[in-house]
């Protein structure tokens, strides 16, 4: 199996957004003692991965444009010192814009850093605000443009549709905005409104209620098609890029690689079983040594069968057969039928997969073609 690579997760944040439920911290305070518990993780378990070759590394949060890019140049340095990083093919920092000045952009090229996820979500300053985000549609503009002067020539932005009360113009000007600006790449995620998060808490009391279906269905589809008709692949059901830039680290997730996530809340996988880190800064500090799963066969068969559909190449037939059995794949392709005349999914010789303009509804088919 091909080694993915190495998740850092970096729980900061200056503030919170509205509609974040990712593991997550507004106190600073213990920052360096997390990165220097991280360090020793990385030491602790280079042995996770049955292969030591690192194909990408990726920084994730909250919000590592926090770390100082020496800070992140370190944690690059422990996972050399740990795995072979000889053939590294991307190293990516998610940053918020107001993070991204043209020093610290600098320094972090310097650093190896060669693909920004800029947290851009919508170009709309109100849209902004509701969100609770600590950027304006200015800076972010800035962000991006500084970024490409200082060098960087992957970067992907984040979009965020399907927010109540910014309907499709206001869509439409943050996708226009977004490729005024030529990135490689776009993310544009529907927003899912959590309990543990502001806007959950909101929704509850009646304050908030999520777009309907309708409208949730135009917003993609006015995604969709602003973005291919851009130029850019629709290649997994939230990501959008120009050739040659899909995401590689996360198209290995989609793929099945092995990964090893270091940091709190960090998930890891290794083919056969998962392992999670203490969902907490404190818990994670304290030495919780989190939990883990090792997977059945119909576990692997069912996620499969998530990660595949979430992708423009789909399930491939022929790999079912070898993975799981010619039994198996009859009982699948008997049960896509229904979807394939309803034109929610898409055979051909060896391959099954969601027409990339219907992918809103891929949950619905990979949960009907799940194995119980």
């Amino acid at each position: 199996m091909i080694v993915s690579g190495i998740y850092f997760h970096i729980p900061f944040c200056k503030r919170i957004c509205a509609y974040c439920d990712f593991v997550r911290s507004a106190d600073l305070s213990c920052m360096e003692t997390t990165l220097a518990a991280m360090r020793r993780e990385l030491e602790a378990r280079s042995g996770y991965l049955h292969d030591r070759r690192i194909r990408t590394l990726y920084f994730g949060g909250g919000t590592p444009s926090l770390c100082a890019p020496e800070a992140l140049g370190g944690l690059i340095g422990c996972a050399a010192a740990c795995f072979d990083c000889t053939a590294v093919e991307e190293v990516t920092v998610e940053a918020n814009p107001d993070d991204l000045t043209p020093g610290y952009l600098d320094a972090l090229r310097r650093t190896g850093v060669d693909r920004l996820s800029v947290g851009v979500q919508s170009f709309d300053d109100a849209c902004l605000r509701m969100m609770n985000r600590r950027h304006d549609a200015a800076q972010a503009e800035r962000a991006v443009r500084d970024a490409q002067r200082s060098g960087f020539e992957n970067i992907t932005i984040d979009l965020i549709f399907g927010v109540p009360g910014f309907g499709a113009d206001t869509l439409r000007r943050s996708l226009e905005c977004a490729l005024e600006l030529a990135p490689t790449h776009v993310s544009a995620y529907h927003l899912t409104i959590e309990p543990d998060t502001a806007f959950g808490r909101r929704a509850a009391r009646g304050a908030l209620r999520p777009v309907d279906e309708e409208v949730s269905e135009a917003e993609f589809a006015l995604v969709h098609e602003t973005l291919t008709g851009a130029g850019f692949e629709h290649y997994e059901v939230s990501n959008f890029a120009r050739p040659g830039f899909r995401a590689r680290h996360n198209a290995a997730y989609w793929s099945g690689a092995e990964y090893l996530g270091i940091g709190p809340g960090a998930h890891s996988y290794d083919g056969v079983g998962r392992h999670w880190n203490a969902p907490s800064v404190a818990a994670y500090l304290a030495g919780d040594g989190g939990g883990g799963e090792t997977l059945g066969e119909t576990e692997l068969f069912n996620e499969y069968v998530m990660t595949s559909l979430r992708t423009a190449e789909g399930i491939d037939t022929a790999a079912v057969a070898r993975r799981f059995g010619s039994g198996r794949l009859g009982r699948l392709l008997a049960e896509a039928r229904r979807f394939e005349a309803a034109g929610l999914l898409r055979r051909t010789e060896n391959r099954l997969s969601v027409p990339p303009e219907r992918f809103l509804v891929s949950d619905e088919v990979i949960a009907a073609l799940f194995e119980a």
